[in-house]
């Protein structure tokens, strides 16, 4: 079974920062795109940015020039690094990794962490 647990949230003020982690494990033989999204109170689940495991990026609108993902691949770790934190930017924000495990190298399955809390004060 994979797990992907994040950690780095929290509560800040408007223009801090905050840098969320993201490990992958369990029986992984290798793990492809990695991605952040993040849900915010009443909404929808939003798609924030990813990285593969060349370290090729793609960001939302939204969060590019603010927000950086960057990746160590042997640790099976995501980073986001956070910056001028909004109001809006209140959310629970989820890791989401592709990845394939020793039964097939060539299916790829995925995974989803259980969220962690990040609160901008207004």
């Amino acid at each position: 079974q994979v797990r992907l647990v994040e950690s780095g949230g929290g509560r800040v003020q408007p223009g801090e920062s905050l840098r969320l982690s993201c490990t992958a494990s369990g029986s992984i033989y290798r793990v492809n795109d990695m991605g952040w999204y993040r849900r915010a109170p009443g909404g929808e689940r939003e798609f924030l940015a990813t990285i593969d495991n060349r370290g090729t990026t793609k960001f939302a609108a939204s969060v590019e020039g603010r927000f950086t993902i960057s990746r160590d691949n042997a640790k099976k770790t995501i980073y986001l690094q956070m910056n001028s934190l909004k109001p809006e930017d209140t959310a629970v924000y989820y890791c989401n990794a592709f990845y394939t495990d020793y039964s097939d190298f060539y299916k790829y399955l995925e995974a989803w962490g259980q969220g962690i809390q990040v609160t901008v004060l207004s």
